[in-house]
C-alpha cells in the first residue's frame, strides 16, 4: 500500500476547509439570515410597488446589503431603482465574479391579503402576483451568505447582486445589459417562484410591445359626425386586421392586446385613441417579423380611416437560452435539499386555496417533490432573456404557491404573503447559495458553461436590444 506524500496530506487538509463549508457551512450561513429575508420580503409584499416606481423596495434591498459588507451602486442604467451591490474582492481578484438577479416589482389590479379567499387589501391597488417580493428577498440573503463564507472558507471571489426593477413589462434587465453592467460577470444565478419545485433546463417567449395612438378629428357624433374622423376606428380598424393576422403566424406565437384609451364620450368622435399590444414568439428573429406586421396593420388602419398613428416600442425581451451545464448542478443541488414540508396551518391553507382554482393540474402535496429533469418551454417571457445571451444563466422554480396556482393571480398573492411562500423563498436561497459556492469552487463547470453559451450563441452571434436605443419608460405604470 503507498502511503501519501507529506505534500498531498497538506494538500488535502487545505482543500478540504473550503470544500466543506461549500457542503454545509454555506447552509448554515443561509439559514443564518431567514428571519431577514422574510422581514424583507414582508415589508416589499406590503409595499407591492409596480414597475419603476419600486422605491422603497429597492432602498430595503440596498439597505440591508450595505449593512452586510456590499459596496451598491444606486441608479444605474438611469433607472432610478435600478442598483448593483458588489463584495469586495480579495487576494487581488483571482477568483470568479458570480452575480444574482433580483426582482420586486409588483402588478397591477391584483391586491390580496394573505388569506385563502378573495380580499383585496387596497381597492384596485398592486399585489405581488409573480412573487418577485420573495425574488428579490432570497436573491439578497442568499449574496450574502455567499460573502460570509467567502470571508470564512478565504476563498478568493466576487458576488455580486443585481436590483431589476420593472420586469413585469419594463423590460430593466435588458437596459442594464445595453449599459454594459453584466458584463464582468461569469456565471449569473436566478429563480423565480412558482407553484413546484424544478431545475429543469427551460426556455422562454421572446417579446415585443407597443402602444399604437391613433389621432383623428373630434366632432359632435349625432350633428356633424361628417366633420369628424374617429381614433377609434383606427383602433378597431387595426384589432379586426390583427385577428385576421392570427391564422397566418405560426402555431407557437402569441398576440394580445388591451385598448387603453377609447374615447371620452359616445357623443363625441374621439380625437384620441390607443390600444397596447404584446408579440411573442420562442425566436427573437420572428418576433421581429411577426410586430412589423402588427405596425404594418396600424399604418393600414390610420390610412382607411383618415387617422395617424403613433408606435411607441415599449418593451422588447430575447428568449431565456438555456444552460444546460449550469441546470444539472443546480438540479443535484435542488434534490439534495428537497421540497417543500407544510405544517398543518399551511395544509388547510392550502386546501383551501387549492379549492378556487379552475384546473389546479398540480396535486396537493406535490410541494414536496422535485419535478424530473427535461427541457420545458414557457410561453410566457421574461427580461432574464437578454442576460442569458451574455452570460451563462441559470434560474430554476421553487414551491412559493399551493401546487397549481397560476402566476398573475390573486391565490399567487395571498400564499406569497405567508409562510408557504417564504418557505419556498428560504428554498430559493439555499440554492443558490450553495450553487454559487460550488461555482466558485469549480471553475471547470465555469469554464463548460461558458464554452456552452458561446456555441448557443452562434458565430455571428451579436447583441442588439429588441427595443432598440429608447431610454427607460419610467413612467409606463403611471
Amino acid at each position: 500500500m503507498k502511503l501519501p506524500t507529506l505534500a498531498a496530506v497538506l494538500f488535502s487538509v487545505l482543500l478540504s476547509k473550503p470544500l466543506l463549508a461549500a457542503e454545509h457551512d454555506i447552509i448554515n450561513l443561509v439559514e443564518g439570515q431567514a428571519d431577514a429575508g422574510v422581514e424583507l420580503a414582508s415589508r416589499i409584499w406590503e409595499w407591492a410597488e409596480v414597475g419603476y416606481q419600486e422605491t422603497r423596495s429597492s432602498e430595503a434591498l440596498q439597505t440591508y446589503l450595505k449593512r452586510q459588507g456590499f459596496a451598491v451602486k444606486a441608479g444605474v442604467a438611469d433607472i432610478p431603482t435600478a442598483f448593483t451591490a458588489r463584495f469586495p474582492r480579495r487576494g487581488g481578484g483571482k477568483g470568479p465574479t458570480i452575480g444574482i438577479l433580483a426582482e420586486f416589482d409588483a402588478l397591477p389590479g391584483l391586491s390580496q391579503a394573505a388569506q385563502p379567499s378573495r380580499s383585496p387589501r387596497v381597492a384596485e391597488g398592486a399585489g405581488h402576483a409573480c412573487g418577485h417580493h420573495l425574488f428579490g428577498a432570497a436573491s439578497a440573503t442568499a449574496a450574502v451568505a455567499v460573502s460570509q463564507w467567502l470571508k470564512a472558507a478565504d476563498v478568493d471571489a466576487t458576488v455580486m447582486v443585481f436590483g431589476t426593477p420593472a420586469e413585469e413589462g419594463g423590460s430593466g434587465k435588458v437596459y442594464m445589459a445595453r449599459a454594459g453592467l453584466f458584463d464582468e460577470v461569469d456565471i449569473m444565478l436566478h429563480w423565480h417562484p412558482g407553484s413546484a419545485n424544478s431545475a429543469s433546463p427551460s426556455s422562454t417567449t421572446s417579446n415585443k410591445s407597443g402602444r399604437f395612438t391613433f389621432h383623428g378629428k373630434a366632432a359632435h357624433a349625432a350633428s356633424a359626425p361628417d366633420s369628424g374622423r374617429s381614433a377609434l376606428d383606427g383602433v378597431e380598424a387595426m384589432n379586426f386586421m390583427v385577428n385576421m393576422m392570427r391564422e397566418h403566424v405560426p402555431q407557437t406565437s402569441r398576440i394580445h392586446y388591451i385598448i387603453t384609451d377609447g374615447g371620452d364620450a359616445p357623443n363625441i368622435v374621439p380625437e384620441q385613441a390607443q390600444v397596447y399590444y404584446y408579440v411573442r414568439h420562442p425566436e427573437a428573429q420572428m418576433v421581429v417579423q411577426l410586430f412589423e406586421r402588427v405596425v404594418n396593420a396600424a399604418r393600414a388602419a390610420a390610412m382607411g380611416t383618415e387617422t395617424t398613428v403613433d408606435v411607441e416600442v415599449m418593451h422588447g425581451n430575447y428568449p431565456v437560452l438555456p444552460n444546460r451545464t449550469l441546470s444539472k448542478l443546480v438540479d443535484k443541488n435542488m434534490r439534495a435539499l428537497g421540497g417543500i414540508t407544510y405544517s398543518a396551518a399551511e395544509d388547510r391553507f392550502a386546501r383551501e386555496i387549492h379549492a378556487t382554482l379552475l384546473d389546479p393540474g398540480q396535486p396537493l402535496g406535490s410541494q414536496q417533490a422535485i419535478l424530473p429533469f427535461q427541457f420545458r418551454q414557457s410561453m410566457g417571457s421574461t427580461d432574464v432573456g437578454d442576460v442569458s445571451w451574455l452570460v451563462p444563466t441559470v434560474g430554476f422554480n421553487t414551491a412559493t404557491w399551493v401546487p397549481g396556482t397560476p402566476a398573475h393571480s390573486w391565490q399567487a398573492v395571498a400564499a406569497g404573503g405567508m409562510s408557504i411562500g417564504h418557505k419556498g423563498m428560504h428554498l430559493a436561497a439555499k440554492v443558490l447559495a450553495k450553487t454559487a459556492a460550488d461555482l466558485i469552487l469549480s471553475p471547470d463547470v465555469i469554464a463548460q458553461a461558458q464554452a456552452e453559451l458561446k456555441e448557443s450563441q452562434g458565430e455571428d452571434f451579436q447583441y442588439a436590444a429588441l427595443l432598440g436605443d429608447r431610454d427607460p419608460p419610467l413612467d409606463y405604470r403611471r
